[in-house]
């Protein structure tokens, strides 16, 4: 059940990733989160119902705000990343905070990583200069972009320290989520107001119209992003953790075969090798 339920786990945020960096494309990226956050708040507030997740409630939902306050700087800088790079070179790194981290975290509270571990930090950080596509003919990977995509993965790795410390349960799992979207929803609406306050378009070129056209995709991608948080933890109730975090931990390779498949986006040997390496220390980093 355990590889079952983590694959699957990497195969939606995979496609949620490749979705919300497809429709950052065409619509402002703060629109694309508020949105499709705000969708994924109904969809919570409606399973912490019907679980009794409410009982759950406790001052440990703090830490659930303070993943709502870096969600949304975390997700806008990885759809702009996603927007203004190869989608299989932002996505391998992006996926590399969410273990990197944490296993941060864990120094600092006294734990000392295995050999595997170090072989992962050497290989990530190997995979983020080869990634950039260094000196080797062609247009490298624009500074901007490696920028947006590292603050995008110490984000996510944050956000997954932060929720592990506001939930101990399935059903304290799903209230402490929907804490984190609602604040998700508060910081990036405030964002947005600002930003059209200083005459930044909040809507898509087609306006009201399209963005009410791409309500489905914005829809998966929020309601898939939930979903995969919810395979994952059946698949680490259910099994070693450690399967559950390297199996979970492939879904840049859905993202990057999504946008080779339909956006016949190429990588230069140099780029393709370091987000191939990023990934695997990636994997490393979960197994040790």
């Amino acid at each position: 059940m355990t590889p079952v339920f983590a694959l699957a786990t990497s195969l939606m945020w995979g496609l949620a990733d490749f979705g919300g960096g497809l429709l950052t494309r065409r619509m402002p990226a703060l629109t694309v989160v508020l949105v499709s956050q705000l969708l994924a708040v109904g969809a919570l507030g409606t399973i912490v119902v019907a679980t009794g997740g409410w009982s759950e409630a406790g001052p440990q939902l703090w830490w659930a705000v303070a993943a709502g306050v870096v969600g949304p700087a975390a997700m806008l800088a990885f759809y702009r990343a996603l927007a203004l790079g190869p989608m299989g070179v932002v996505s391998p790194l992006g996926a590399l905070g969410g273990v990197a981290v944490p296993v941060g975290v864990g120094l600092v509270l006294g734990e000392r990583p295995g050999l595997l571990q170090f072989a992962g930090i050497a290989v990530a950080v190997a995979g983020v200069v080869l990634a950039s596509g260094p000196g080797l003919g062609g247009a490298p990977v624009q500074r901007q972009t490696l920028v947006l995509t590292l603050v995008a993965a110490f984000g996510f790795g944050s956000v997954m320290a932060l929720i592990a410390e506001a939930s101990h349960t399935l059903t304290g799992l799903f209230l402490a989520l929907f804490v984190q979207r609602l604040c998700n929803v508060v910081v990036g609406g405030g964002a947005l107001w600002l930003s059209a306050r200083r005459g930044t378009a909040a809507l898509p070129a087609g306006g009201w119209s399209a963005l009410r056209a791409a309500l489905p995709a914005l829809a998966f991608v929020g309601l898939a992003d939930v979903a995969a948080n919810g395979t994952y933890s059946v698949a680490a109730h259910h099994g070693p953790v450690t399967v559950a975090a390297v199996l979970a931990s492939l879904y840049p390779v859905v993202t990057a075969l999504a946008a080779r498949g339909v956006l016949r986006e190429r990588l230069r040997t140099v780029q393709a090798a370091g987000a191939g390496l990023a990934l695997v220390g990636t994997v490393l980093l979960a197994t040790g």
